[in-house]
């Protein structure tokens, strides 16, 4: 059973094949992913403003089936402490917010420097790049993290993607730590 929270900021939600990994970690039940409708509002705002031949529709639709793979992980009842939370920049505040109302004690993220160790101290929260998170989930057990990458790469149809492959977007998702480590297991994956 899940011992701990993690908050997904936007950041690493937008791009879709860590997006799908995350999500597909979150389902192994080492962690209680959890995000706000806060943070989907921002990925999608953003993916749309990057991507305007992508219809609103279809990240609607994703957000839906997100909350639907994931139990219990869309936060709600923080937006109270939204004002009394310091971080350098303003707009991140939900972030921390939701992580302190569901007892989250990460959050992933690739803007470390918008959640310094100094702020979040004192929520016993800490921020951890993607990279970091998914090698302490390795850390915790290799066996579920491994099931969790083959089910995501086995899910990719159109097109398939070989292991090889599948460890190259990886590592264009900004997952160099990872990809080595699975680079030993691609048998499995």
């Amino acid at each position: 059973m899940s011992s701990f929270s993690a908050v997904y900021d936007a950041c690493v939600l937008y791009p879709a094949p860590l997006r799908d990994l995350l999500l597909q970690l979150a389902q192994v039940n080492l962690f209680r992913a959890k995000w706000s409708d806060q943070i989907h509002d921002e990925w999608t705002r953003n993916l749309l403003a990057r991507h305007p031949d992508l219809q609103p529709a279809q990240l609607q639709r994703t957000r839906a089936l997100m909350d639907q793979a994931v139990l219990d992980s869309v936060v709600t009842g923080h937006e109270y402490l939204i004002e009394s939370l310091t971080l350098p920049d303003e707009e991140d505040r939900h972030v921390l917010a939701a992580a302190i109302r569901s007892g989250s004690s990460v959050i992933v993220t690739f803007n470390l420097k918008d959640f310094p160790g100094d702020a979040l101290l004192s929520h016993d929260v800490e921020a951890q790049h993607p990279d970091e998170f998914i090698m302490h989930l390795i850390d915790l057990n290799p066996a579920s993290v491994l099931e969790a990458v083959r089910a995501c790469r086995a899910s990719l149809k159109n097109p398939p993607k070989s292991p090889d492959k599948y460890l190259e977007t990886l590592l264009q998702q900004g997952l160099p730590e990872t990809v080595a480590w699975l680079s030993r297991y691609k048998s499995a994956i």
